[in-house]
């Protein structure tokens, strides 16, 4: 039976980071991803616990919180085992109270029992729990009652950047999926979790291990029922070498979220534009190209965007089995611990694939950046 937490998810609602600056690192998002700022809570505010930014591009919304007192220990030892990384990933639920109930009753850890939040634009309902990742939380979010911009408590009265803008929009639209970096022999534990608290399914996983030349990983994708949010889950399973995998647990000091996927409907275009910003991307393995244009040829796929502007931005392209192809690239790491990266994705004529043939390709782009670090 699908535990009724997870029937009603509607989509992410928010991705809150825990960062040492959060107006810094908001600005970064602007600057750089073409965010806009939209809400704001501090001192000026009234909160005197901690200040909030929180920034938005279509419907994929941020928010950076750090600490304002010097005796907040949860916040100090979050920020000594692994720096800035995402604490709580926040659902949209049509209600608030039963998700949380349900997902208690099926072996969730309570954070936080169900409480409003309100002002002249209406109520909020939140609850949060304890993930079964490291410490991250899950937030239900229930809004349908709510006009406001993000949450009540905090103001949109807030600094408009104008690097924002610089390029024109970078066209980011959804958050697609999150992926989880796991401890050894904790990937089977961590999928059940999902699908006996949250109701997921199993939705994709690779026909055998992922091998590199250094070390073989194990993968499984969870989804909720409506596959709005789906979550990759990777665990080491060989090494020669020090794994991606192994490398964001030694910085985080913990199981946690390696990557977001944003999606865009022009990735040679949205490429463009944060490349003008200043985004480093990680480049394809050498020969990737010689590998792949025959590749998607033998399968029929013409992919119109042209392997010179691919070759030249550095985008992987796999072909789904079903349907059309996906186009994806990835950032280098996004502060100096090589714990979190953004990835951007195009699905192309209804594509449903997870670049599964890209697979080792990207895992050894990673792993080339990661000997560069020194961290083989």
């Amino acid at each position: 039976m699908i535990p009724t937490s997870i029937k009603n998810i509607e989509t992410y609602d928010h991705i809150t980071f825990w960062v040492g600056n959060a107006k810094q690192a908001s600005s970064y998002y602007c600057s750089k991803f073409g965010f806009d700022r939209i809400a704001v809570k501090d001192l000026e505010t009234g909160d005197r616990e901690y200040a909030t930014h929180v920034v938005r591009q279509n419907r994929i919304t941020l928010s950076f919180v750090s600490s304002l007192t010097t005796d907040n220990k949860e916040f100090a030892k979050h920020m000594e085992m692994g720096g800035d990384g995402i604490k709580d990933l926040a659902f949209t639920v049509d209600d608030a109270k039963l998700s949380y109930s349900s997902a208690v009753e099926a072996g969730a850890v309570s954070i936080k029992e169900p409480y409003e939040l309100s002002d002249e634009n209406g109520i909020v309902i939140m609850a949060t729990i304890a993930s079964p990742i490291g410490n991250l939380t899950h937030t239900f979010v229930q809004r349908n009652k709510y006009t406001g911009e993000f949450l009540p408590g905090f103001s949109s009265n807030v600094f408009k950047d104008p690097l924002t803008h610089i390029t024109g929009p970078v066209g980011l639209k959804v958050c697609d999926h999150h992926v989880y970096c796991v401890e050894d022999n904790t990937l089977l534990k961590n999928v059940d979790w999902y699908e006996r608290v949250m109701g997921f399914h199993q939705y994709w996983t690779p026909s055998e291990k992922i091998k590199t030349e250094t070390s073989e990983l194990s993968s499984i994708v969870v989804a909720d029922p409506t596959q709005n949010v789906k979550i990759p889950i990777n665990q080491t399973e060989k090494r020669i070498q020090k794994s991606q995998v192994e490398e964001y647990i030694d910085f985080y000091g913990r199981a946690g979220i390696q990557h977001i996927a944003l999606t865009t409907d022009n990735i040679v275009d949205s490429i463009d534009k944060i490349t003008k910003r200043g985004v480093e991307l990680m480049r394809p393995p050498k020969h990737y190209y010689d590998v792949v244009k025959p590749k998607m040829a033998a399968a029929g796929i013409n992919v119109t965007e042209g392997f010179e502007l691919l070759e030249k931005y550095g985008i992987f392209v796999d072909n789904d089995e079903k349907a059309g192809y996906l186009l994806q690239v990835f950032t280098k790491p996004m502060q100096d611990r090589p714990t979190f990266i953004v990835e951007i994705i195009q699905k192309v004529e209804n594509s449903m694939g997870f670049g599964a043939g890209n697979f080792k390709s990207i895992f050894e782009a990673i792993e080339i950046e990661q000997t560069k670090r020194g961290n083989s």
